[in-house]
């Protein structure tokens, strides 16, 4: 069985770690250089920053914001928000990202993951996708829809087409979020997830909700996530990666422990 990834999340807005409910209800977490380095030497696997507020405002990512929290790590290292073009891929690769995660720019402009790609390599492209359950649904799951510009606006796209459609283009990961679950810390959407990881071949990073081991063993074990990514429970301390794997082995997970 292959080991299952546990990742570290900083959502990022003017230079600082945000961390909201639902997208809302933002509050300061501290400094991403310093959260980084913590949370690598607490055993997370991967670290991912997210400049949650560059695309709504129409700039690219913080270079320096990324250099500073690059410096500090020697685990793998995403980073999204912004991304338009593979020359902005290529400036956030020379500041210290190990991949990319692409989100509305990819629904704008489909093309930008296999352009992508084709200069860096499938494995270095995630396509995030933000999704809500439907409303007023028989299926609210299977119809559940993508948002882009930080959650802020619907697509009409359906969650299980797009994510069908960025594998077929080039993406080597998808990054899954639950709009509806995040920041709730009740657990992760594992029917949503579950739903996305068999319908493709790619790894699928769970998102959205993370509170307890037990949420991630579930969304490992029933919701078929590849990874699973948390935020504020490793920003104010509830629990670091070291432990939560160790929980999360003790469930029958096969984890990659640290020393």
């Amino acid at each position: 069985m292959l080991t299952k990834r546990i990742i570290a999340c900083m959502d990022v807005h003017n230079g600082r770690v945000v961390k909201g409910i639902q997208f809302v209800d933002i509050v300061d977490a501290g400094d991403p250089a310093e959260l980084a380095h913590r949370h690598a030497r607490a055993g997370a696997d991967e670290i991912v920053l997210l400049d949650i507020t560059a695309t709504h405002e129409g700039r690219g990512t913080i270079l320096e914001t990324v250099k500073r929290a690059a410096a500090e790590l020697f685990v793998p290292f995403t980073v999204g928000g912004g991304v338009r073009s593979a020359e902005d891929a290529r400036a956030v690769f020379d500041a210290g990202a190990d991949k990319v995660s692409i989100n509305s720019a990819a629904i704008a402009r489909p093309e930008l993951i296999a352009e992508i790609g084709s200069s860096f390599g499938a494995q270095a492209v995630i396509v995030a996708i933000d999704a809500r359950r439907a409303q007023n649904s028989s299926d609210p799951v299977a119809q559940a829809e993508v948002y882009v510009s930080g959650g802020r606006k619907p697509t009409g796209r359906r969650v299980l087409d797009w994510a069908i459609e960025a594998e077929q283009r080039g993406a080597g990961e998808i990054l899954l979020t639950s709009m509806d679950n995040d920041g709730t810390r009740a657990g992760f959407d594992c029917e949503l997830t579950r739903l996305v990881s068999q319908a493709v071949q790619i790894p699928v990073i769970a998102s959205g909700g993370a509170g307890s081991a037990a949420h991630f063993a579930e969304v490992f074990l029933h919701g078929k996530a590849d990874a699973a990514l948390a935020a504020s429970i490793f920003h104010f301390g509830i629990t670091d990666s070291r432990q939560l794997k160790a929980e999360i082995a003790a469930a029958g997970v096969s984890m990659r422990l640290p020393c």
